[in-house]
């Protein structure tokens, strides 16, 4: 873990501060109608713009957290690493832009469907995990990593399961977790990865013919 901080500060910057923020909510409940996403006051006070960005660094509960830092954990920092093999110090700058235009994308659909509903609140950084997520795909398909620390799985397996998922709790769940975002997060991070490195699509496709 030594390794991430030097290596790869933004990523340890996200993680650390996702996780104490979501700790410090679990212990001061109160906190929850502050930073989560209510469409309905952003549509009507834009001084509220922060609730995109604060939504993102809370989760429900422990389950909710584990789940998304490890998934994190596993691409995130890979990901960080990489866009710094390819553009340098510049590579930092790139993958936070990523992650924080990828959590504002992410929750686009869910400002403009939900605007209008009162009792609509959401938060998580499921659709900014899930860019972080399918760029690191877009890179390193096939790499291998071991669902629930024991059985070993391709990346993009993983992927394709997390996302499905998430489309069968969005239509399930009734539980705060922004579940929407998933899918658009996914699609964002996809654009902007080929934005960023037009020859992550040949490259992609190399890796499977």
């Amino acid at each position: 873990m030594l390794y991430y901080l030097y290596a790869t500060p933004v990523a340890s910057v996200i993680f650390v501060l996702t996780i104490a923020l979501s700790l410090y909510v679990f212990s001061n409940p109160q906190w929850y109608t502050k930073l989560m996403l209510h469409p309905y006051t952003l549509h009507r006070d834009k001084s509220k713009w922060y609730m995109v960005f604060t939504s993102g660094l809370i989760h429900k509960d422990w389950m909710h957290l584990i789940f998304n830092m490890m998934t994190f954990y596993y691409f995130g920092f890979g990901l960080e690493n990489m866009f710094v093999q390819f553009s340098g110090a510049l590579g930092h700058m790139l993958f936070a832009g990523l992650y924080v235009v990828s959590l504002i994308l992410s929750d686009i659909p869910t400002l403009i469907r939900q605007k209008n509903n009162p009792g609509y609140y959401s938060l998580g950084a499921s659709g900014a995990i899930c860019a972080v997520l399918f760029s690191f795909i877009m890179f390193q398909p096939k790499a291998m990593l071991g669902l629930f620390m024991v059985i070993p799985i391709p990346a993009y397996l993983f992927a394709f399961l997390f996302l499905g998922y998430c489309i069968w709790a969005s239509k399930k769940a009734y539980d705060n977790i922004n579940h929407d975002a998933h899918l658009f997060g996914a699609l964002a991070g996809i654009g902007l990865t080929i934005l960023l490195y037009p020859w992550s699509i040949g490259h992609l496709i190399e890796q499977f013919f």
